[in-house]
């Protein structure tokens, strides 16, 4: 089996998603033997976000500049990377309500039609599915679906619907909550996802 590890957060390591992202893969690791694992640090080492010269190399027009063909290449290698994956664990913090950009920028080299979805006459189909993802989130506040500013969560919800957009229904999150809210609640929140973790290998 193979699993790719992702990190996102801009942290390094004061970051709780990297922390527990982490814990996940070793926990995913027990579980399986012999696991392969693929690690890419979105924060440290960044996919380009997309331009208009990426699509069109994209419909086939070849890359002039040695950088664009490089970081075509780059792109490419992620969704290799993501198609060849059993198992993807994500590190997403949420920023400002949703993902942080260099997360999307990774899901927009993922988004190719043809290859993690297509459209047919009955709508769009994905193609990435039997994948496991786990979503190692964090966040400052509380946005669960009690709270009121719950409708400000465009961080779980749309890496849930652009998971599912791929296919993919097994999709868990490993959440700590108001991690931003003091010392006490920080380490409470970060026990909490730990047992969660605990529970991933029970």
């Amino acid at each position: 089996m193979k699993l790719l590890h992702v990190d996102s957060s801009i942290l390094g390591s004061g970051s709780v998603s990297r922390q527990l992202s982490a814990e996940i893969v070793a926990a995913e690791r027990l579980l399986h033997p012999g696991l392969e694992i693929e690690y890419r640090d979105l924060g440290q080492q960044p996919v380009g976000h997309l331009s208009g010269a990426h699509l069109a190399a994209a419909q086939g027009a070849v890359p002039e500049a040695e950088a664009l063909r490089q970081d075509v290449s780059s792109g490419q290698a992620a969704l290799d990377e993501f198609l060849a994956a059993d198992i993807v664990v994500v590190g997403a913090p949420m920023y400002n309500f949703a993902i942080p950009s260099q997360l999307k920028a990774w899901i927009d080299r993922l988004a190719v039609a043809g290859k993690t979805f297509r459209y047919t006459e009955k709508g769009a189909e994905g193609l990435a599915g039997g994948k496991k993802v786990i979503v190692a989130s964090s966040r400052g506040g509380f946005y669960g679906p009690q709270t009121p500013i719950a409708f400000l969560d465009h961080q779980e919800t749309y890496l849930r619907n652009i998971f599912g957009f791929f296919g993919i229904t097994d999709v868990t999150f490993i959440r700590a909550e108001g991690v931003a809210l003091g010392p006490d609640q920080r380490a409470k929140s970060i026990e909490a996802a730990q047992t969660s973790i605990a529970g991933l290998a029970a």
